[in-house]
């Protein structure tokens, strides 16, 4: 009945807010609402009940409900949208919980601390159908709409760089959000995003898209040598259409804060960029052409600048819109990855996103599977526990944040299986996986592929000395698969086998295996392994993908795709965990006979047969109504031999893709029709 209720009022002239947060950010936004066209306040939020009723009789004509806690404020079916003022360390939290209560969502900026924690907050508000944006607010003013309009129509020529800053001057309190190292202190987080996302506007402006991400972004800056918070910073983007921006930022000393945009016609200045009027004052642009007199450019705004932003989140709700036009999800992403390589050119990092210093999810709550997990799982001979049939790569994940907010999300969603290596990111992987197990106890619920033993590497002694090194970072006694990662034709098989048999008897791993071994070896190893009464090779670990590889990713690299390793796969029933099962990108939009700007590509999937299989992945897809990409793994998983293929998501979205192909099962029919065999 709430629910009719709350959806009944969204659907009338005025969208419902609630504010969480009640500070100074809360009560410009405040001021802006009142004001505003299509939006009212209905509830204030605080942690602290006598705070909040304060706030709101700083209003004449507000009338809202005080609430004494964000819970009571989400739980509120007056309320259809929430505005988050809290700091920014606890953004992810609110916008999560404020997800799940069903409330369209405006959160201050930045979206949270990184790249990572805004994944898992857009994913949050995707998987429970309400609108997120994140607050940049000139984004709404019809000055920006301007200025991107003198862009669009050549006004300035061919321009080839921008100049922008916000920055000013906080004295020195460790304690304060301007340089708290725990709060996310410091100038680029709290401003530097300002000239970062108006660069990247103005870079899109360029090519009439809605922004633009930078391909380099060189930073330097100083950070205070008490707390770490950068005191001032700056950044030079480079574009991909050859712009040039240089943005600079600071909470330690007091810059111009404008934009400056130079072309081949003249410059122009945007006097107030961030922080326009705040109330209907008519704003300027002022052009300096080139050879001429100055022309002022007036903007007369109908309503102040944040009640624009509380509008255009009413109009998108209004409309049934999960986005806002004007600040979507995938700019809100580029923006905080650019934000994210700024920070690391100079060194800055939050002490919550060390490693050591993680403890808890990053959605603040207990980690556990979905109800709806749509993951799917089988056995492998020797391991007790099930092991889902699409297995987490651990190999690209290099900060705390990142393994995090992917390892998380890919468990929610059912999975179990982590796959990394000694060698991965010089052991970087292996101890953010440990450290992320430990952390949520969760190392008896999981599977982990281990592998070791990569060339030169590849004899008894380093083996021996690496497994153990191996499980010291991942802090657990035991594997449940291990693979050796290469191998050496210089060793007889029936040493491996010792070798590995004397791990397995002490404990160490249950299962082992072969990665980018021949099958001919494996079955060699067996053999010795069944006359001797030992554990013999229980699993591969090759490439296999419905485009063959025709020549190595890497040196020493076997794939197992062509007919007699299938059919000794399908006679022996032997697991195959296969790594690059969906081609590195092969039956995405990267790949294509006319394109051939990734080497790599080219080089190891191009061939007539694979593009024909392509062909015929795109046709199916169509047919099905899923992605191609979702078609290429499903392949993997239909083999008449247990498969369990490797994925390695660097997003969240990428992982949710990969996921698709278990809601796409193929007959044996399509499976040999995708392989050129029917």
């Amino acid at each position: 009945m709430l629910q009719d209720k709350r959806m009944s009022s969204i659907s009338s002239s005025l969208l419902r807010w609630g504010i969480l947060g009640a500070g100074r950010i809360a009560r410009k936004f405040t001021h802006g609402v009142l004001a505003s066209h299509q939006s009212q306040i209905t509830a204030v939020g605080s942690r602290d009940h006598e705070r909040a009723k304060a706030f709101i009789k700083e209003f004449p004509n507000l009338e809202a409900t005080a609430h004494g806690s964000y819970e009571a404020l989400l739980a509120d079916p007056a309320v259809d949208a929430v505005y988050i003022a809290t700091p920014h360390p606890q953004h992810l939290e609110w916008v999560v919980k404020a997800a799940e209560a069903k409330k369209q969502i405006l959160v201050e900026k930045p979206i949270g601390l990184n790249h990572a924690e805004a994944m898992v907050a857009i994913e949050a508000a995707r998987e429970n159908g309400v609108l997120l944006m994140e607050a940049w607010m000139y984004r709404c003013h019809p000055q920006t709409n301007k200025l991107v309009d003198l862009i669009q129509e050549g006004r300035l020529g061919e321009i080839g760089m921008v100049q922008a800053t916000f920055s000013f001057r906080s004295p020195f309190d460790p304690e304060s959000r301007a340089w708290a190292n725990a709060l996310g202190g410091g100038g680029i987080l709290d401003v530097g995003g300002y000239p970062v996302s108006y660069a990247r506007l103005i870079a899109g402006a360029m090519e009439g898209r809605p922004f633009q991400n930078p391909e380099k972004v060189s930073g330097v800056g100083r950070l205070h040598p008490e707390t770490g918070a950068d005191a001032v910073a700056a950044a030079v983007l480079q574009f991909p259409n050859g712009l040039l921006a240089q943005v600079a930022c600071g909470v330690g000393l007091q810059q111009e804060n404008t934009v400056r945009i130079y072309g081949s016609n003249g410059w122009l200045e945007i006097p107030s960029p961030y922080v326009i009027a705040r109330d209907a004052t008519p704003t300027d642009l002022i052009f300096h052409p080139a050879g001429g007199e100055l022309e002022r450019i007036t903007i007369q705004p109908d309503r102040g600048l944040y009640g624009y932003e509380a509008d255009a989140v009413a109009e998108a709700v209004f409309a049934g819109r999960k986005e806002v036009a004007v600040c979507s999800h995938e700019d809100t992403l580029g923006n905080m990855k650019t934000l994210d390589a700024w920070r690391s050119s100079i060194g800055l990092v939050y002490e919550s996103e060390k490693q050591e210093n993680y403890h808890r999810p990053m959605k603040r709550r207990p980690l556990q599977h979905r109800s709806d997990a749509p993951m799917q799982y089988g056995q492998i001979e020797g391991l007790e526990k099930p092991v889902s049939r699409l297995v987490m790569g651990c190999d690209n994940q290099r900060t705390m944040p990142h393994a995090a907010a992917i390892w998380e999300d890919y468990f929610e969603r059912g999975g179990n299986t982590f796959d990394t290596a000694y060698g991965y990111g010089g052991g970087l992987m292996e101890r953010l996986l440990g450290q992320w197990l430990r952390a949520l106890g969760l190392r008896d619920q999981v599977v982990i592929l281990g592998k070791g033993g990569h060339t030169p590497n590849c004899f008894p002694e380093a083996i021996d000395r690496q497994l153990m090194e191996t499980l010291e970072r991942l802090q657990t006694d035991h594997l449940d698969i291990y693979c050796l990662h290469r191998d050496n034709l210089e060793i007889p098989v029936d040493e491996f086998v010792d070798l590995l048999d004397g791990h397995v008897k002490a404990g160490r791993f249950h299962v082992y295996g072969g990665s980018n071994w021949s099958l001919d070896r494996i079955h060699a190893a067996n053999q010795y392994a069944q006359r001797t009464g030992k554990q013999g090779f229980g699993a591969v670990s090759n490439n296999f993908s419905l485009a063959r590889m025709i020549d190595p990713v890497w040196k020493g690299c076997i794939a197992a795709s062509d007919d007699a390793s299938r059919e000794w796969l399908t006679e022996q029933q032997m697991p195959l965990l296969p790594w690059s099962s969906q081609a590195r990108g092969f039956f995405t939009d990267r790949a294509g006979p006319d394109k051939t700007s990734d080497a790599e590509l080219v080089r190891c999937w191009y061939s007539a047969e694979n593009f024909e299989r392509r062909n015929r992945t795109l046709q199916l897809a169509e047919q099905k109504g899923t992605s191609p990409i979702a078609i290429a793994a499903a392949y993997v998983l239909a083999q008449p031999f247990p498969t369990f293929a490797l994925i390695g998501p660097r997003l969240i979205s990428e992982t949710i893709s990969s996921l698709q192909c278990l809601e796409t099962p193929l007959t044996q029919e399509e499976v040999a029709w995708l392989d050129l065999r029917a």
